[in-house]
């Protein structure tokens, strides 16, 4: 048997047991709606078993009988304990896997495969991610693209950029000042500590925005050329879409249809509803990251830096743990917003934590500070 062959044959095992898999779940699926995509999912996945057939047969190989291995059993299994919503995450996974390596495949490389399994992989994460209980009125304009929230929390951003400036600041001017209160050595550890952090962070944000939107902007292009090549595939995958998150089959199939049917905005609709980015903005500006990462950084972390700025010796540190203190509790209150917690009990939570870790790094300076004094 050669390798590609033995290639078919792992190709066709793959594409049975995803089969196999999208059959349970329809089975055991109570909603309606969703157990009819997940039949759906099963018919095309039986589809690629059978492409690989035709490469086994071309090949001159017998079709192997049909088992299902170990790690199918136990997705089944765990989903008719758990519910589908369990291992729905993995599968999706493993259709990412699968695409991206039909895409390398001369055979299926430029057949209809790797877009279905990218397409499978969407429409599971839209059951997952989707609203229960069907979509009336609002929900049904944000499948339209009208009126699609944020996919960023500038509020979690402030809040935890400032945190992160402050805790390792405060941490890294305790650990100087715990070797050496006096001179200038904790004012120009703790602005070199601002600098470097609110860099460091600058620098991470820009790249990962700008990955970000450089992997938008290829999965954009890769939906241009699928919608210029199969519209009726594109067109098929945002009814599942629409389908697996609640609307009927025939208002999904009539949406998809009304959507596809205009070019001038089906891109930018696969592209909200498949991808979940707005092709306008792509994930945001890189710069307009990094500068806020900078600025919020830098915020938190000049805050025990400032009584060095004007005292030295024990009043500067004693003023700088006040100061640090109150920053940390304010942080922790302002963490409420996004918990809901009480204001007391995450305030004084990240006090405890940001004082715990200046005492350590204290400690630390002051050892190093008298081994090194003699």
């Amino acid at each position: 048997m050669t390798d590609a062959t033995a290639r078919y044959r792992t190709n066709w095992q793959d594409e049975i047991e995803s089969a196999a898999i999208y059959e349970a779940i329809a089975a055991a699926e109570p909603n309606p709606r969703l157990a009819e995509v997940y039949r759906r999912l099963a018919a095309v996945e039986a589809e690629h078993a059978r492409f690989w057939e035709a490469q086994l047969s071309a090949a001159g190989q017998s079709i192997p009988p049909r088992r299902l291995g170990w790690r199918t059993r136990t997705l089944i299994w765990l989903m008719r304990r758990f519910g589908p919503a369990f291992v729905l995450p993995t599968i999706g996974g493993l259709e990412r896997m699968d695409s991206r390596g039909y895409a390398a495949q001369p055979e299926s490389r430029a057949t209809a495969l790797p877009g279905q399994e990218r397409s499978h992989a969407r429409v599971l994460q839209a059951i997952v991610a989707g609203t229960p209980g069907g979509m009336e009125g609002s929900a049904l304009a944000q499948l339209e693209g009208r009126h699609r929230a944020s996919s960023g929390n500038a509020l979690r951003a402030a809040v935890l950029g400032a945190s992160d400036g402050l805790l390792s600041n405060f941490s890294l001017v305790m650990g100087v000042a715990g070797a050496n209160p006096e001179g200038r050595a904790v004012l120009v550890a703790g602005l070199a500590g601002l600098l470097a952090g609110a860099f460091s962070m600058a620098l991470g944000e820009w790249i990962s925005v700008q990955s970000s939107r450089e992997l938008y902007e290829r999965q954009i292009v890769i939906e241009r050329d699928e919608l210029e090549q199969n519209p009726a595939e594109e067109q098929e995958e945002l009814a599942l879409i629409y389908q697996a998150k609640g609307l009927p089959e025939e208002q999904a199939r009539a949406l998809a249809a009304r959507l596809v049917a205009d070019p001038a905005n089906a891109l930018d609709t696969l592209a909200r509803e498949e991808l979940g980015v707005d092709p306008d903005e792509l994930g945001g500006s890189a710069w307009e990251a990094a500068i806020s990462s900078f600025l919020l950084f830098a915020v938190g972390a000049i805050v025990p830096v400032l009584p060095f700025l004007f005292l030295s010796g024990l009043a500067a540190v004693g003023l700088s743990v006040a100061l640090s203190t109150l920053g940390l509790f304010g942080i922790g209150a302002a963490i409420t917003l996004l918990t809901g917690r009480s204001v007391w009990y995450s305030g004084m939570r990240q006090v405890l934590v940001g004082l715990a870790a200046a005492a350590i790094t204290f400690g630390i300076g002051w050892l190093i500070g008298i081994s090194l004094g003699g």
